[in-house]
């Protein structure tokens, strides 16, 4: 029997396997050169897996002025986060920050609780109490 797997599940699979070595390699790379550097490096290999991406799907960008603004804050966003955890992991000990960072679903979540109305299950709100719970006996 084949397992049919939704689309966005293999590629939550990808995400997550390239994330797990996204979250490893900035201790590594610290051990030999300083966090701000790790970052501008890191930005030059996304602006490679960027460019190679655009070429390979003969890319036209799309022009909205609210999608263009909040596409550039997740950017600010993603970069800046980059960093604080590069200055974390730099600091501390991979497997504690890994565990801290890995928290943000629960700030978008409280978001989206906020702003979009998105509702929270008495299921996920146990869930997420639980991941908190996870983090703090992780990072002791």
């Amino acid at each position: 029997m084949v397992l049919k797997m939704n689309s966005w599940v293999i590629f939550a699979i990808l995400a997550l396997l390239v994330w797990g070595f996204w979250g490893f390699f900035p201790k590594l790379a610290t051990n030999y050169i300083s966090p701000r550097s790790v970052l501008v490096y890191e930005v030059i290999g996304a602006i490679i897996v960027g460019v190679a991406v655009l070429f390979l799907i003969n890319f036209k960008p799309e022009v909205n002025a609210k999608g263009i603004t909040f596409a550039i804050l997740t950017g600010i966003a993603g970069t800046l986060g980059a960093l604080f955890f590069i200055f974390a992991v730099s600091r501390g000990k991979t497997s504690v920050v890994v565990t801290t960072t890995a928290l943000y679903p629960l700030i978008t979540i409280i978001l989206a609780f906020l702003i979009l109305k998105e509702p929270i299950t008495i299921k996920q709100g146990v869930g997420m109490i639980f991941a908190f719970a996870a983090m703090m006996l992780l990072s002791t």
